[in-house]
């Protein structure tokens, strides 16, 4: 018995020194916020209006947001109205976009960066006009949502992980919302 124990010992202690054997890797803390804190977030900034020109007025509502962790980042969709003095007529339509968060130290939110325009559909809109506003979709996408706050970290969220020298690091999108791992603090 202690034969087969030397043995197994010397075998793992050669597989170590191969680097087929690793030690188990520290896990490091993280934080979890749901699809659904995250929306309550969000929907504190909306609706919001827009007048284009004076011609055109959207009015955006909350948007729906979705987990895109394929990507690592959250989708919105938007319900959006239009209309002015150019359109004659209100218009129904969705607004949908996607993007990357970030994380902001000075006031330890999440926000949103690197937007990326995908659609403005009205429905019934004639093909001229929802051209010209269509051309305005990415300007409207940077104003509604880039920078917006997606999350706020409170004191007691951190103090755990300040205590143990850690601060806020890599931010990801997954099945169950946003994981927020932790590092440690850079040296000021």
């Amino acid at each position: 018995m202690q034969r087969r124990l030397v043995f197994h010992l010397g075998a793992c202690g050669l597989l170590a020194a191969a680097g087929l054997v690793t030690a188990p890797a520290r896990a490091q803390p993280n934080y979890t916020v749901s699809l659904a804190q995250l929306q309550q977030a969000v929907a504190q900034r909306f609706p919001m209006n827009y007048p284009l020109g004076g011609l055109v007025d959207l009015s955006l509502q909350a948007p729906v947001l979705r987990l895109m962790p394929e990507v690592n980042r959250l989708g919105a969709t938007m319900a959006v109205d239009a209309g002015g003095l150019a359109l004659g007529q209100r218009y129904p339509g969705s607004f949908d976009v996607d993007f990357a968060l970030r994380y902001e130290a000075g006031d330890k939110s999440i926000r949103a960066h690197q937007l990326h325009f995908n659609s403005l559909r009205l429905a019934g809109l004639p093909p001229g006009p929802s051209a010209l506003i269509e051309a305005y979709g990415n300007s409207l996408a940077q104003q509604a949502l880039l920078e917006v706050v997606v999350h706020r970290l409170r004191p007691q969220d951190l103090a755990l992980a300040d205590t143990m020298g850690l601060e806020p690091g890599a931010l990801t999108v997954t099945d169950k919302g946003l994981v927020i791992g932790f590092v440690n603090k850079q040296a000021q």
